[in-house]
Order: structure tokens, then C-alpha cells, then sequence
């Protein structure tokens, strides 16, 4: 099924002007064009010049409409918040009645898609009361497959540095593989996590509202290790609290010509691969040496390693064929 995603960055406001929308839209528009590996993302539509609310509308009506797998929206630019009117995204030839498109009508846009997924990231000022269904005050109340990523609270401002939004420089980093899990899959969720906690409490921040039923990919990265390698994890431990125990056989140094101080039985080439492959999943936060400091005193003095909470959550996925 498609994946598409319509960008849009706007500088040209007539009377207070940006400058690092544009710049912002451009990145984020060349992430999600393609995965890592240089394989087809989504096909995006990357607008920054000639605006209005009306081509806005209509680029955002054909965006939601059909029946893609996933239909991205996202914007960076001025926001506006009225306490009479509601919130807007605003467009150049907006007005004061009318500042450019309202977040209500947005979400009323989605309520109608028949998309397996809907997603609206907006690095506006003001952002934060998208996805708020009228009727309902502060409640978010979200059809199934919808999420809401914003920049900041609705009532705050979404602020720059250095030529870029200070959210969108974040969500950059993020979709480049800051926020992706050991299989190399960015998602919403993970994005969100990773800007809520590059910020702090005196920081602008970032609204997360979903109600999916499913895993959302928007992007892959190469992996640090491969889903074969994960998948030994289960020749390892049976069982989350199983400990593999180790002796002087699996560290390499342990043979004649090498190590001064040997200790047997001596290094063994099967139980030394195990052990490679072990420091391996130390090095990635899956394994840990028990009772010693690394892997090298744990095989020499015989001691033993285990899973951290997340090695036995990859176990879990092993075991149930899940990677």
C-alpha cells in the first residue's frame, strides 16, 4: 500500500517573516523520501512557496484521501491561537479573521479519511490543541490509526535556534536513527520519547496524542546488529533469568603466544566466536557480565552473564518469532 506525506515550510509570511522553516521542511522531506539503505520511504510532496489557505486545503484534502497505508502531514511555520477563533496553522495570505487553516478543520479532514494512518506532526507556535475535537474542551478524542505530534503546548510558542526549529532539529535527529529500536524501525512513539527527553521541564514541550492498534513504521535505519544475530539470543538462554556461564576457553587471549598468564582449559575457537558474539550484545545493552566488571575478567575468572531488562525483551521476540 502507498505511504505518502505532504511537507510544507513557510518563510514568506508578508509581515513577520521566518527563516528556518523551509530549511526544516527540505530535511524532513529528504528523510522520509527514502530508508537508509537508500530503499523508497515515501512519496513525499514538499511545498514552500505560493501558499494560501485555499491550495493548503485542497493539498490536505487530496493527502487524506484514499486508502494509504499511511498519510503524512507535516508543517513548520507560523501558528496562531485565537480565544474567540481557535488555533490555525497560518498561510502568507492569511488574515485576522481568518489566519490560514484551523486545527479543528484539520481534524475534521482526518475524521473522514479512510488512510490506515494518519499522522500530523506541526512545529508551529500554539500547536498543541491539534487533534482537540470541539465539543470536547481539552479532551483528545482520536479515531483509530491517528496521531498528533506537535512542538509545544497550546498555549506556547515554538521556538528556533540557529536557523531551525528547535522541535524539528530534534525530530531530524530522530528520523536519522536517534530514536530507532535494535531492528533499526523509527517510530511515532520512539520519536516522541526521544524529543520529550532531549527537553526540559523549562523547555517548550511536545504533545504526543495516538490511538493506534498497530506498529508504525516511518522510517528504517540500519540496524546494529542483523535480526539473525538477535536471533541467537535463544541458543544462549532459555529463559529470562538463565545465566551462561563462562570460563577461560572463550576469551581469545587465553592460548600460547599470547597471554603470559594462562589459565585452563585454554581458549577454544567455538567458545571464543560465543563469546565475540556475547560482547557483541554487551555493547548494544542486551547483555551483562555478573559479578565482574567486562566480559574478558567474567570468562577468565569463570563467572557468568545474563540479560538486562531489554536482552530479555529481544529474548521474548526470539522465542516467539517476533523479529
Amino acid at each position: 500500500m502507498s505511504r505518502k506525506a505532504l511537507v510544507v515550510g513557510i518563510d514568506d509570511y508578508p509581515f513577520s517573516p521566518l527563516q528556518g522553516c523551509v530549511n526544516d521542511a527540505t530535511k524532513i522531506a529528504s528523510l522520509l523520501k527514502t530508508n537508509e539503505d537508500g530503499s523508497k520511504n515515501f512519496d513525499v510532496r514538499l511545498e514552500t512557496e505560493d501558499l494560501t489557505k485555499d491550495n493548503l486545503m485542497d493539498m490536505l484534502q487530496q493527502l487524506f484521501s484514499g486508502e494509504s497505508e499511511i498519510a503524512l502531514f507535516y508543517f513548520s511555520g507560523h501558528g496562531l491561537k485565537n480565544d474567540t477563533l481557535g488555533e490555525y496553522i497560518c498561510t502568507p495570505d492569511g488574515t485576522q479573521n481568518s489566519p490560514g487553516i484551523k486545527l479543528s478543520d484539520i481534524t475534521e479532514i482526518i475524521s473522514k479519511s479512510k488512510c490506515h494512518n494518519k499522522i500530523v506532526i506541526l512545529d508551529s507556535c500554539f500547536s498543541g490543541g491539534a487533534g482537540n475535537m470541539p465539543l470536547l474542551s481539552d479532551k483528545a478524542a482520536l479515531d483509530s490509526g491517528v496521531t498528533f505530534l506537535s512542538a509545544c503546548e497550546k498555549n506556547e510558542c515554538s521556538l528556533e535556534c540557529d536557523g531551525s526549529g528547535v522541535f524539528t532539529n530534534l525530530l531530524v535527529n530522530a528520523l536519522s536513527g536517534e530514536a530507532a529500536d535494535l531492528l533499526g524501525n523509527i517510530s511515532p512513539g520512539a520519536i516522541y520519547a526521544y524529543v520529550d527527553k532531549a527537553l526540559s521541564a523549562w523547555d517548550q514541550r511536545p504533545i504526543f496524542k495516538t490511538n493506534v492498534r498497530e506498529f508504525i513504521c516511518l522510517r528504517k535505519v540500519n540496524p546494529p546488529v542483523s535480526c539473525t544475530e538477535l536471533k541467537r539470543l535463544k541458543d544462549f538462554f532459555t529463559n529470562p533469568e538463565d545465566k551462561f556461564s563462562l570460563d577461560p576457553s572463550f576469551e581469545f587471549t587465553n592460548s600460547p603466544g599470547k597471554n603470559p598468564q594462562l589459565k585452563e582449559p585454554y581458549a577454544k575457537k567455538e567458545n571464543v566466536e560465543k563469546l565475540q558474539f556475547l560482547q557483541k550484545m554487551v555493547s548494544i545493552g542486551l547483555v551483562l557480565p555478573i559479578n565482574a566488571k567486562h566480559m574478558y575478567f567474567a570468562a577468565m575468572n569463570s563467572k557468568s552473564c545474563g540479560l538486562t531488562p531489554l536482552g530479555k525483551y529481544y529474548l521474548h521476540l526470539a522465542k516467539n518469532d517476533r523479529i
